[in-house]
């Protein structure tokens, strides 16, 4: 089996590929495996740009074992904050967004007891959710489930069926815009870091009932350090990985995809191939646009570019700070006023995400220095139009292809970078004095950064959203066909392509295409947890309202 692109989705498919008799390589472009789940070292510091939750690091749902399986946690601390995010208003107020229940109806109602009854609905439903992920699957997809398997499954969701209606079937936007208190009203939109306009209440309920039930933290090493455990497990079971290979295009004959041909030439059979790379790359430039069905065709050439079916990229911000912040709260959604968010490139809405990275992974930066984290959803065409030259090359570097050097993107692309940053550290440094004085380390990502290290369609890093057009006619497409393409045989998608979500969905999707081959090669298909290290351990870190002082000093600015 060939396996295009060494990210979760792929690295995944290589284990159970593995786990299942197959023998596999894996072929990645970059030098380093994660794809978008990933790091970096600059000076002293090490900037990690992915994982700031992961579902299932805890135990008591299905999500749990799949990362076990993948040996990701063993051996690690994972860390849990009594906080999932705090939102703060243009005023400074502050709204903290506890993951258990109990501790945010009471917060909430301190600030809007005139909103009562819809925070005591929302807090109620998320103690529902609580234990309704316990039985949310994971494991094995609904297409493979037999008829008992099936009725089984609905059975464990029957008593959480209103709540799962209800949930899916209002959007936040609506749900929020029945708050009285208009803090409250535009928080709730920011729950998770961003705002997400088409998204209905329950994927809030999911992240913060998969936080409050201690499996939502964050793996102790970061996302790179998740990334190369899973590689670790993946060469362990005897799997291959060539880096710097950049695959060019599927080889297929009489119907039948036979292996690929790499950026150099060379190439490579196989009796299967999977393809856990960009989405619109696999389909339109590695097979051409050959094998699509009028959906798929839709989906790749005119849905991919309709707004909001795809998630958007990120700008980011980093910064290396040379000493402690102790009021540097570990994730803050900030909202802008507009002149404020006028001035950042490309932003969807006007807010940012600000972490104190290092609250999250202190061993990623000296002891007694800081990391800063800055983000905003980004759109890809205003950075387009000021860049020039090409968005991603190849070229020799010691005697072999590189595919992800920098590329120069000309004056205008760079002086809107430093302009960004200033906007973002001005605004930080107005709420943290003497932060501007303490950076000694800064890098900068766009979305095109995020092209020229992925490939990734747009500069996205989840592919298809859910809840609109593009992530619900993907999944009934899966649902009808599988992982595969009608008409090319020993084929197979997998990663964040083929399914919707984030990063515990690629490797999910991971597992359930190697079922589908299974299925398809009469075998039985096998899985086993990795015992070669012992079972992560527990942090809980507080983070609380012990910053009064504060919210009274932003209150007042």
């Amino acid at each position: 089996m060939i396996i295009i692109g060494g990210g979760l989705g792929g690295l995944s498919t290589g284990c159970y590929a593995q786990m299942n008799g197959y023998r596999s390589q894996i072929f990645e472009m970059h030098e380093i495996p994660g794809g978008c789940c990933t790091a970096w070292d600059k000076g002293d510091f090490t900037f990690d740009c992915c994982v700031s939750w992961l579902l299932g690091n805890g135990p008591g749902n299905e999500m749990h074992q799949i990362w076990l399986e993948l040996g990701a946690l063993q051996g690690k601390q994972m860390r849990h904050f009594d906080v999932f995010n705090i939102v703060r208003g243009r005023d400074g107020r502050a709204v903290y967004f506890y993951s258990d229940p109990d501790r945010l109806q009471e917060h909430l109602l301190e600030i809007s007891p005139a909103d009562a009854k819809l925070i005591r609905d929302f807090c109620n439903g998320l103690r529902k959710f609580r234990k309704l992920l316990s039985v949310y699957p994971f494991l094995k997809p609904v297409g493979l489930m037999g008829t008992f398997e099936r009725w089984r499954m609905l059975a464990s969701f029957a008593p959480y069926f209103n709540l799962i209606r209800r949930s899916i079937g209002t959007l936040m936007t609506d749900y929020s815009a029945k708050f009285r208190e208009p803090l409250l009203r535009e928080a709730f939109n920011f729950i998770l870091y961003e705002k997400h306009p088409a998204f209905p209440v329950l994927p809030f309920y999911f992240q913060l009932a998969a936080h409050a039930n201690r499996s939502a933290g964050v793996p102790e090493g970061g996302s790179l350090g998740l990334a190369e455990s899973i590689e670790r497990r993946y060469r362990d079971l005897g799997g291959e990985i060539s880096y710097n290979a950049k695959v060019e295009e599927v080889l297929v004959e009489d119907d039948r995809a036979v292996g690929v041909r790499l950026s150099d030439g060379r190439e490579f059979r196989a009796d299967i191939v999977v393809s856990a790379c960009d989405g619109r790359t696999t389909t339109m430039k590695l097979l051409g646009g050959r094998y699509l069905t009028d959906t798929h065709r839709e989906l790749y050439t005119s849905t991919i570019d309709e707004p909001g079916n795809i998630f958007p990229g990120y700008f980011a911000l980093f910064l290396g700070l040379d000493r402690p912040f102790p009021d540097g709260e570990p994730c803050t959604t900030h909202l802008l006023d507009e002149e404020v968010a006028a001035q950042l490139t490309g932003i969807r809405h006007p807010s940012i995400n600000v972490q104190f990275r290092s609250s999250h992974y202190p061993e990623l930066a000296p002891e007694g220095r800081t990391i800063v984290y800055a983000t905003y959803f980004c759109d890809i065409g205003p950075w387009r139009e000021l860049a020039t030259g090409p968005e991603q090359a190849t070229r020799m570097r010691k005697g072999e292809p590189r595919h992800t050097l920098s590329v120069r993107r000309g004056a205008d692309y760079y002086a809107a970078k430093r302009r960004v940053k200033d906007v973002i550290v001005d605004f930080l440094d107005a709420r943290y004095p003497g932060l501007k004085d303490a950076v000694t380390v800064r890098d900068i990502s766009t979305p095109l950064t995020q092209v020229r290290y992925t490939g990734n369609y747009n500069g996205t890093v989840l592919g298809w959203q859910p809840f609109v057009e593009g992530g619900e006619t993907m999944e009934k497409v899966i649902k009808k066909h599988g992982p595969r393409l009608p008409g090319l045989a020993n084929f197979y998608l997998s990663g964040v392509w083929a399914t919707t979500g984030g990063l515990i969905r690629a490797a999910a999707a991971g597992r359930q295409v190697m079922q589908f081959v299974c299925r398809d090669d009469g075998k039985e298909f096998t899985a086993s947890i990795d015992d070669s290290a012992p079972a992560p351990t527990h942090l809980v870190i507080p983070v609380g309202r012990g910053s009064a002082r504060r919210d009274r000093v932003a209150a007042a600015r």
